[in-house]
């Protein structure tokens, strides 16, 4: 059990810091884009390299901040249902979820973009604007990324799930545990 303690405390820190360096990309999408409009309407001047930057700075911060968002619990879910549930209710549906939907979820997307990443390596894929940003094969990638953070995000909850349903919470830290609406806590 200590093992999955630590298990769960390792991804989610790995998850926490790399979600949270990921996220300083809005700030960078920010800036490209107000230098692009005032490039554009104070200059008269446009690069379409600048216009691919900043989408694709979004795309990299959402498929790398994924996995961050589920450690904090900002994905969707029917919360009129489990916000109020018991403790031990949520870690089962947890397990479920990660065990049913999420763990096949990834593993089907990596499955999927396997050939499209790699075949947009093998040809050294750019934009395809003239003008526009090289390398949209590392863009790409970023699928696996996706994947991966978020695999190994689910399987910190299936782990912190286990705990709970063994009796063994006491063993994370406070900020890593669950919170039970209906004490207050």
């Amino acid at each position: 059990m200590h093992f999955l303690a630590q298990l769960v405390r390792a991804i989610s820190g790995f998850n926490r810091v790399f979600g949270q360096i990921m996220a300083w990309l809005s700030l960078a999408i920010v800036l490209v884009c107000f230098t692009v409009v005032v490039q554009r309407y104070a200059f008269s001047a446009s690069f379409i390299w600048m216009q691919d930057l900043y989408v694709w700075l979004n795309g990299v911060m959402f498929m790398g901040i994924a996995g961050y968002a589920l450690l904090r619990n900002d994905h969707v879910r029917v919360d009129i249902f489990y916000r109020p549930a018991p403790i031990r209710r949520k870690a089962l549906v947890d397990l479920f979820g990660v065990v049913v939907f999420l763990i096949p979820f990834t593993v089907i997307v990596t499955i999927y973009s396997w050939t499209y990443v790699l075949r947009s390596w093998r040809i050294g894929e750019g934009s395809a604007n003239y003008g526009g940003m090289p390398g949209l094969y590392v863009l790409k990638s970023f699928i696996f990324v996706f994947a991966a953070v978020l695999a190994l995000q689910g399987i910190a909850m299936a782990a912190r799930a286990i705990l709970v349903l063994a009796g063994r919470e006491q063993l994370l830290p406070a900020h890593l545990r669950y919170v039970d609406e209906a004490d207050g806590e």
